[in-house]
């Protein structure tokens, strides 16, 4: 059986690139003429992905699968984390909840995984020439190096090659990445085939001695340093979403509450490809002020949010925006809140039964249930304005909602999803903007409330505009890196 060569990202912290860094190299040995999939064993993360198979998979792997033209497929990320706590998190294995655990239950238990990481990495190898391996956070977190499964221990167990990557925008990337090589064991220095330094903004010439420098501290080569490359892919799927984005003042503006526990962010990446909607993350009532429209996100933890929505003044204001005709729109857990009611009878969200009142602005009412609903769907809406909007997402929730009043959209089925009253909707469907054709209709509908001429482009899919993107990475980063070297050191793999 042949098996692929691999390469693994590594990074100096969380958020240092390696998910862009690997969707790079994914798109780069697919232009190549190689078949690419890329794989983290471990991801923690509340934005995520329903494979065509209905099995739950994290986003950074679904962005990288799409970098290398391949089909999403859960084995590129066998355990997905998903916190539902501080310290809690739901684990998914293969797609399925195996169930809910601290963070000490889950370290005791994560050696157990392993031989179906290694199976899930095995089949993929199989199948393809090369497999871009990410690892998490940083291999030099050392309370964690017994029983690792996403860093070194992944790597030594698959004699992957490993780019250690530093971030220079946040300063201080000589010491990161010395810093790093230096807490590794030997065996596991022995495994970094190359530096590299990423997000450089200035003069590559002023940085070279400190290369030179570096290359003798550690004596790994430098690979390449990656310019900050201005391209609009989305992002990696974090407990720190990249919600800090640089406001951009446009004619629309859209609200989202940026929830405590907010997943599946990327939901409204497409309204900010719009040229005439500014989206902006608000968590503060009095930040909130009147925008064209409110958005309420999924979360993992629907009751402690909307608490929290209440205690904070933020549910009130909603409550006033819409009652003065502000549209309102919920997405999964955010749809949940704005119904009359969440019963919780089986204690799904903490442990304990009973029920609480919810926003009031939907005939809804939702009952949580022990078992996930996951399935991808094509719809249609019908509701109001915004009917015939064409839709191709997916649903990731527990419970199931009883609606009173029309509804949003028409699946593919003939089943109906979602609520609509007036001008505020709601709706299970992750992905809903992704086509194109809501985020187009949204718009006109604000631009004539506001008296403003809709823009005439015609829409374009987020999944059209992000191999543009996905094209543009590839070719910053192909510049930057010594890809004759990497494919030498793959070799050995």
């Amino acid at each position: 059986m042949s098996r692929a060569k691999c390469i693994m990202v590594q990074g100096t912290m969380s958020g240092a690139g390696k998910s862009l860094l690997c969707a790079a190299l994914c798109r780069i040995f697919a232009q190549d003429g190689h078949r690419v999939a890329p794989f983290k064993s471990q991801n923690m993360a509340l934005n995520s992905y329903v494979t065509r198979d209905g099995l739950e998979m994290g986003r950074a792997q679904v962005v990288q699968a799409q970098a290398a033209w391949a089909e999403p497929d859960v084995r590129m990320n066998p355990v997905l984390l998903k916190p539902s706590s501080d310290t809690g998190s739901q684990v998914i294995v293969m797609g399925e909840v195996r169930g809910h655990m601290s963070a000490a239950e889950y370290f005791r238990y994560k050696k157990q995984l392993f031989p179906e990481v290694l199976a899930a990495y095995d089949s993929l190898a199989a199948e393809n020439d090369i497999i871009v391996i990410e690892g998490a956070g940083s291999p030099a977190e050392i309370n964690l190096r017994e029983d690792d499964i996403v860093n070194m221990g992944l790597a030594l167990r698959l004699n992957a090659p490993v780019l250690l990557a530093g971030d220079i925008d946040r300063g201080g990337v000589f010491a990161q990445l010395y810093g790093t090589a230096a807490l590794l064991q030997p065996q596991e220095q022995a495994r970094i085939a190359g530096l590299i330094i990423n997000k450089f903004r200035g003069d590559l010439e002023i940085l070279r001695p400190g290369l030179s420098m570096l290359e003798e501290k550690t004596g790994k080569p430098v690979l390449g340093v990656v310019p900050y490359l201005r391209v609009d892919v989305d992002d990696e799927d974090s407990l720190a979403p990249c919600l800090t984005r640089e406001e951009v003042h446009k004619p629309l503006d859209a609200a989202v509450v940026r929830l405590p526990r907010i997943s599946n962010f990327t939901d409204f990446t497409p309204l900010e490809e719009h040229p005439q909607i500014g989206v902006r993350y608000v968590d503060d009532p009095q930040k909130l002020g009147s925008p064209d429209i409110v958005i309420l996100p999924g979360t993992k933890s629907t009751v402690g949010d909307l608490l929290w929505l209440r205690q904070n003044g933020l549910e009130a204001a909603i409550q006033k925006l819409a009652g003065s005709g502000t549209p309102v729109l919920g997405v999964c857990g955010g749809y949940q809140m704005l119904g009359q009611v969440i019963h919780d009878r089986s204690g799904v969200e903490y442990g304990s039964s009973g029920s609480i009142r919810g926003m009031g602005l939907l005939p809804i009412e939702t009952t949580f249930l022990s078992e996930k609903s996951r399935t991808r769907m094509e719809a249609k809406v019908v509701a109001g304005p915004l009917a015939g909007a064409r839709l191709d997402g997916y649903e990731i929730h527990m419970g199931t909602t009883q609606v009173g009043g029309e509804p949003f959209c028409v699946l593919e089925n003939g089943q109906t999803d979602g609520c609509a009253q007036g001008s505020v909707w709601g709706t299970y469907l992750h992905g809903l903007f992704d086509s194109g054709e809501l985020t187009q209709k949204l718009a006109a509908l604000l631009c004539g409330r506001k008296g403003l001429e809709p823009d005439a482009a015609q829409a374009v899919s987020h999944a059209a505009y992000q191999q543009t993107q996905l094209d543009l990475l590839a070719r910053g980063v192909r510049e930057a890196l010594d890809m004759e070297q990497i494919y030498r050191v793959m070799e050995g793999s």
